[in-house]
């Protein structure tokens, strides 16, 4: 179900502003930093990327809200940021994330909602992020 009126998207990965990814200048460029956000999940260390899987249990993800500035430029920016997620697969591949909204938790009593990247593959055997945040799991990976 594609929700056309969700202008905001939350990242959590290389795409936040921190990581200095050459991806973020897109990001930059098409959406607005609201602020600093969380979302009901956890992350696991895929190694060279994380994978975020939704859950009811009290574990949060760590990233960033953006509102998207041009509503015209929507549908357009969205695709590219699927191209870079994975979304359309060559054909008889398993799309490696799916698109979908969820809520966002932007301070304790306020919330928003917003796209996400849910990961669509087997995390099991794969070490949990237990922070929920990439940028500080990579600055200790880094030291040790």
């Amino acid at each position: 179900m594609m929700n056309n009126n969700v202008f905001k998207i939350f990242v959590y990965g290389s795409l936040r502003s921190g990581f200095k990814h050459p991806a973020y200048e897109y990001i930059s460029k098409y959406f607005t930093l609201i602020g600093d956000a969380r979302v009901k999940g956890k992350l696991y260390d895929m190694g060279s990327y994380p994978a975020a899987i939704p859950t009811d249990e009290p574990s949060f993800i760590i990233g960033e809200l953006y509102q998207q500035r041009n509503h015209d430029e929507f549908s357009w920016a969205m695709e590219q940021l699927d191209d870079y997620e994975g979304i359309n697969p060559d054909d008889g591949e398993q799309p490696l994330y799916i698109r979908a909204t969820t809520t966002v938790y932007i301070t304790d009593n306020e919330t928003a909602t917003a796209w996400i990247y849910w990961f669509n593959g087997d995390v099991n055997d794969q070490p949990v992020i237990a922070s929920g945040d990439v940028l500080q799991f990579i600055h200790q990976k880094s030291k040790l």
